[in-house]
């Protein structure tokens, strides 16, 4: 079962909830700052580059402010409540971030020039491409060197949290609530729980898997060994246990069947082909106890938030995203139900969908 973090300060709540608020705030503002002054930016010196993208009104302008404002408004809830501690809404390496900063503007004419050609397989020499499915070797997001290697890797996080507005961490974290209550159901001792964080990247989920669940024994899994390198460096910072990192590939998990309580996957579904998706939800299932909880976290879709279509057509035009289309318009539900899962439920926060499934 999870670890308990409660507070009994009316006062120091107060003061804490304002601090995450401002905080949240300025992540926002940095955010939108960014996008704005390196989209004029590229007008001005690479105009050919600019992708052509569809009007954003403003009342879903309004729609997607609101739709924030509710995630940290739950973020901050749960956190109150005892599911994580509310140290860990402020987690974030600020003097790294602010120190990588610089290159991040400095990557920025790299990302030009790949969309300029067009070249979405610009990747580090040496790479041994039998290593890695097909659908991986390319620069997602016109990322320079993709997610193979160690620079890719060191801006990863910050590059993310600008493109979200400071809500990437709160949209990973509605995971926590639904796997706290299937193991509650399942009256699990915690020292007994096993979870796999499938595609683990620099290990931001496991940092909160480990905040939420203290003694659970805690394993990550990537097909980067760039992003594995990250992920130590920075999980080696946290106190507890280290989780064990392992590369592999999610189609075929380097797990013995029925071997773990919980399998969580976040933002990879909408990275992969159909096929592939089918996969991992299939090897999922396989890994997973009787009893197990699969938990998904992935860009919303088309079903449930019609509302911000214009939104994921811009994120699919601007961003390098060649399986998006049709990840937005999949059925995930009968993909789970077609895999042997059952107790299948999900839910919306701001643009993230979390699904959470039962192995019988």
């Amino acid at each position: 079962m999870a670890a308990t973090h409660t507070s009994f300060n009316p006062m120091a709540d107060s003061v804490t909830k304002l601090a995450y608020q401002t905080m949240q705030q300025g992540k926002s503002l940095l955010g939108i700052a960014h996008k704005q002054i390196s989209t004029q930016l590229m007008e001005l010196v690479a105009p050919k580059a600019n992708a052509e993208t569809v009007p954003i009104t403003a009342e879903t302008l309004q729609a997607l402010r609101r739709s924030m404002d509710n995630l940290l408004e739950r973020d901050w809830l749960e956190a109150e409540q005892g599911l994580y501690p509310t140290s860990q809404l402020f987690d974030a390496p600020w003097l790294d971030w602010m120190l990588r900063y610089p290159l991040v503007w400095l990557d920025l004419p790299k990302i030009w020039d790949r969309r300029l050609r067009r070249d979405v397989h610009d990747l580090p020499a040496g790479i041994d491409s039998n290593s890695f499915p097909n659908y991986y070797l390319q620069n997602f997001h016109h990322q320079t060197d993709g997610y193979l290697s160690d620079r890719s890797a060191e801006l990863y996080d910050l590059q993310v949290e600008i493109l979200f507005n400071g809500t990437a961490d709160a949209m990973r974290r509605r995971i926590l609530k639904p796997l706290t209550q299937r193991f509650k159901q399942a009256n699990l001792p915690a020292t007994q729980i096993k979870i796999l964080d499938v595609a683990c990247g620099t290990g931001r989920t496991l940092r909160q898997l480990r905040g939420a669940f203290g003694s659970a024994q805690l394993v990550g899994l990537d097909l980067s060994t760039a992003y594995l390198r990250q992920a130590n460096r920075w999980l080696s910072q946290q106190p507890g246990e280290l989780p064990q990192l392992t590369q592999g590939n999610a189609e075929e998990l380097p797990f013995k069947d029925q071997s773990l309580d919980a399998v969580t996957c976040v933002f990879l579904l909408h990275e992969l082909p159909a096929e592939a998706r089918q996969a991992v939800i299939a090897e999922a299932f396989r890994v997973l106890r009787p009893g197990g909880v699969l938990i998904l976290a992935d860009s919303v879709q088309l079903a449930d938030s019609p509302q911000f279509q214009p939104v994921m057509e811009n994120f699919r035009r601007v961003f390098h995203e060649p399986y998006y289309r049709d990840y937005i318009g999949d059925q995930i539900e009968t993909r789970l139900n077609n895999a042997g899962f059952s107790q299948i439920s999900a839910e919306t926060w701001f643009m993230t969908r979390i699904w959470c499934a039962s192995k019988p």
